[in-house]
């Protein structure tokens, strides 16, 4: 009996340690959240169903015209005029073949006008997908931005709870009055406050994260992990606008938009010449067995010659050039605002790092070990707690803006310049 229950008892741990691993959190990086939305955003997947669709209309625009074929039996009786002549007598069968012959290169006009439209779709797909993973991103930079104001909120709480727990000590002692002590216990709140927000805060991040991922992974087992810090570099300006104008996919998409037109116009031309249509015909007419022939049908295009599609493919020509113009515009306006938002944030945070952080913990815990031995007011300890927490708090958030901006200036590059 002893010897099965301690086989029980190894059994019922080995089960406990399984379970509390698979219900371990695993953090994930930036790299494996892009990697998984990119597998599963149903935006994206839709996305790369048109990409298909385009490239099926591709088999559609480069196909031939299909020949027709007629069938004919002519001069049937159904009144015959004498025994010797049935209503068969004079049947007439006649097959008839034709073939549109397409001239001036419009088959392959077509498919390059369709490979041309397949082109734009894929890069309006990659600049879908620009978009969606600066949503991304910016979900990602406010779940690291929660976890660490969390981390704060506790490690803030924690000093708070030592330092009470001293004054209480010295309560007793009869070294601070009732009155202060009770003000230090209603500070409290504060910091209880702050962890709370934190964690709905948290919360609220990771539930954006998993919808953009479309992931059903409960909140409590999902977590993200990356470095929430400023990189005080930063490339020239005249570096990241020539990388915006070889990267950025709208731009690219309206460069190819005018080369479609340009192709389309040149299928309006085409389309304005005359196609001929070849014949062939076989048949049996009584006294003669058999005969065939030939025919050349040629439309003469007298009043249509495709005159419409020619002049509006032309004008699309110019719409598509001014098009063009305004996108490189907006991708250097794009590129200089985000670069200003990203520099000005890299100034302030410069003297956060190197100064103000290390000045307001300094502060702090002068004034404590001070008001701990009657050398400064609880007044001056409160304002010192206060500085502090704001002071980590504001850098904090400056933190998420710069890594917000950054996320900005990916965006309007149209690649990850700055991880």
């Amino acid at each position: 009996m002893e010897r099965v229950s301690k086989r029980s008892g190894c059994v019922l741990a080995l089960v406990v340690v399984l379970g509390s691993s698979a219900l371990a959190q695993r953090a994930f990086t930036w790299q494996e959240v892009r990697a998984k939305f990119e597998a599963a955003n149903p935006t994206l997947r839709a996305g790369q169903i048109g990409i298909d669709e385009s490239r099926a209309q591709e088999i559609t625009a480069y196909l031939r015209p299909n020949p027709n074929l007629t069938i004919i039996g002519d001069q049937i009786a159904p009144f015959p005029v004498g025994p010797s002549h049935g209503p068969f007598a004079f049947f007439l069968p006649l097959a008839t073949v034709n073939y549109l012959h397409e001239r001036r290169n419009k088959r392959e006009l077509r498919l390059e006008s369709a490979q041309d439209a397949t082109k734009i779709a894929v890069s309006d797909q990659a600049d879908l997908e620009r978009s969606l993973v600066f949503n991304l991103r910016m979900a990602f930079v406010q779940t690291l931005q929660q976890k660490a104001l969390l981390n704060l909120a506790k490690e803030n709480l924690v000093y708070y709870d030592h330092v009470l727990d001293i004054n209480r000590e010295r309560y007793s002692a009869g070294g601070i009055a009732q009155v202060d002590l009770k003000r230090l216990e209603i500070q409290r709140v504060q910091y209880l406050s702050d962890l709370q927000n934190a964690e709905v805060g948290l919360r609220t991040a990771k539930i954006q994260l998993l919808m953009l991922l479309d992931d059903r992974t409960p909140v409590d087992q999902f977590d993200v992990t990356g470095i929430f810090d400023f990189s005080p570099g930063l490339l020239p300006l005249p570096e990241i606008h020539q990388a915006a104008l070889d990267t950025r996919p709208d731009l690219r998409a309206a460069v190819e938009a005018v080369e479609k037109a340009k192709t389309d116009y040149r299928l309006a031309v085409a389309n304005g010449s005359t196609d001929p249509t070849f014949g062939f015909d076989a048949g049996r007419n009584p006294p003669i067995d058999a005969y065939f022939g030939l025919s050349v049908s040629i439309p003469l295009r007298v009043f249509d010659r495709n005159q419409g599609e020619k002049r509006r493919t032309q004008l699309d020509i110019g719409r598509n050039d001014r098009l063009l113009e305004a996108t490189r515009a907006g991708v250097f306006s794009d590129v200089d605002s985000a670069y200003a938002t990203v520099n000005s944030t890299i100034i302030l945070l410069k003297p956060y790092k190197d100064q103000f952080l290390a000045e307001a913990l300094s502060v702090r815990d002068t004034i404590a070990f001070s008001y701990q031995h009657g050398a400064a007011s609880l007044l001056d300890f409160l304002n010192a707690q206060s500085d502090y927490r704001s002071v980590q708090v504001n850098y904090l958030n400056l933190v998420a803006s710069y890594l917000n901006a950054a996320a900005q200036l990916n965006l309007a590059v149209g690649r990850e310049l700055i991880p």
